[in-house]
């Protein structure tokens, strides 16, 4: 079995895709759903986000909603929006997001080079977000939300996706934040089976966004895979839908944290208390972190900048390294109390995508006491969790820009 494979993707028809494409699932509420397909009946949403075709306050899990989801997915198939191309094929996704500019391949990738560790993961999955993407798959016979994978940057495959992308695209769309996405489709058998060549020789790729989908995927492999006696390991439900960059090409912003209080602290003794561990300077503005073992933090209305005492800084582990894990070991825990961020309600994560004001925001509304900047984690740091096999702490990474639903989705009949 190949790492990975072409597929005939269910695409949509020719001048349609912006009618189509929509954001992930997972970074819109409900409600912002609703708003987003009013006037838009062919938006993937309808298909991602079921519930907004449900009276409101419908419960997402509910047998209904992917009911709904199957319903629509395939009401576009009948009203020909999307369109299931003839023969396998692969296909070049570039984004766009100011001057950032990533390429990437769609492809179908190996369920069981994910289940033998080929395919790596850095992130603890959630069972009930996880049970829902079993459902939302089972219900539709089909992946729609591509897992964001990343291979270490590799000069063919490089060279082979910036050639396809000299042509005209098949798609190219600019979304509502600005963000453009082009698509062109890859058909030719020699070029596949070059790329498929050129990932076999690959050691190991890596989940970068999407760990909830690629678990859901290796367990209906392995429902289907039992329930069928003439299983060649060949059969679509054997891969999983993914778009996958070359690691130097990505985008991670920083993903900051905010929390309710100084657990029963004021001010002057926390500040008194951090120096312990931090060199700290007052900022006549926000601070954005510049280096790892650097922090910004917001607490009443001032902003300072933290610099972890390098004796601090383990050099031998790369969980514990992380500035996430950094500012949790030293901070967040010993002077705040949270040891569990996973389950605790005194904090929260704001992605970087939102910029330091929105730190500011939670902090100056009186719903958080104290804000942090982080810097950013890097690839290599997050290659080097999932090759020792470890897990990243959480909210630990934002990649930017996000990929789009609805521009390739993978049947699994």
């Amino acid at each position: 079995m190949s790492l990975i494979k072409a597929f005939p993707g269910l695409r949509p028809v020719s001048g349609r895709a912006a009618e189509v494409a929509a954001p992930p699932y997972d970074v819109v509420s409900a409600e912002e759903a609703r708003a987003l397909v009013k006037g838009r009946p062919w938006s993937f949403l309808h298909i991602s986000r079921p519930e907004v075709d449900l009276p409101r306050g419908t419960d997402p899990y509910a047998p209904e909603v992917y009911t709904k989801a199957a319903e629509n997915l395939q009401g576009m198939r009948d009203e020909g929006i999307l369109v299931q191309d003839t023969q396998p094929c692969f296909y070049v996704y570039r984004l766009t997001m100011g001057t950032h500019v990533q390429t990437g391949l769609v492809a179908a990738a190996s369920v069981e080079a994910y289940d033998r560790d080929r395919i790596k993961k850095h992130e603890f999955t959630r069972p009930v977000k996880e049970d829902d993407r079993v459902r939302q798959i089972e219900a539709l016979n089909a992946q729609t939300g591509p897992v964001f994978l990343v291979y270490r940057s590799h000069a063919e495959v490089n060279d082979i996706l910036a050639g396809v992308a000299k042509g005209a695209p098949t798609v190219d769309i600019t979304a509502d934040d600005e963000v453009r996405h082009e698509l062109w489709v890859i058909n030719d058998a020699d070029l596949i089976g070059t790329l498929i060549r050129a990932f076999e020789g690959m050691e190991a790729l890596y989940v970068a966004d999407g760990h909830h989908r690629s678990a859901a995927a290796s367990r209906v492999a392995a429902k289907r895979r039992a329930a069928n006696p003439n299983h060649t390991g060949e059969e679509e439900y054997n891969y999983f839908l993914s778009v996958i960059f070359p690691h130097d090409q990505m985008q991670i912003l920083d993903y900051n944290r905010v929390i309710r209080d100084l657990n029963g602290l004021d001010a002057s003794e926390f500040l008194e208390r951090l120096q312990d561990r931090f060199e700290l300077t007052p900022a006549d503005q926000p601070v954005k972190p510049g280096q790892a073992g650097e922090f910004g933090m917001y607490l009443d209305h001032k902003w300072y900048r933290l610099r972890l005492h390098p004796d601090r800084i383990p050099t031998d582990d790369p969980v514990r390294r992380l500035d996430v894990s950094l500012l949790a070991d030293n901070l967040i825990e010993p002077l705040l109390g949270i040891s569990d961020p996973r389950r605790d309600d005194r904090i929260d994560f704001i992605g970087g995508i939102r910029g330091l004001g929105e730190l500011e925001r939670r902090v100056n509304s009186g719903e958080m006491r104290i804000a942090f900047a982080l810097y950013p984690t890097g690839m290599e740091e997050l290659m080097a969790v999932a090759d020792a096999g470890e897990v990243m702490p959480p909210k630990s990474t934002w990649f930017e820009p996000k990929l789009a639903d609805g521009l390739v989705s993978h049947l699994l009949d």
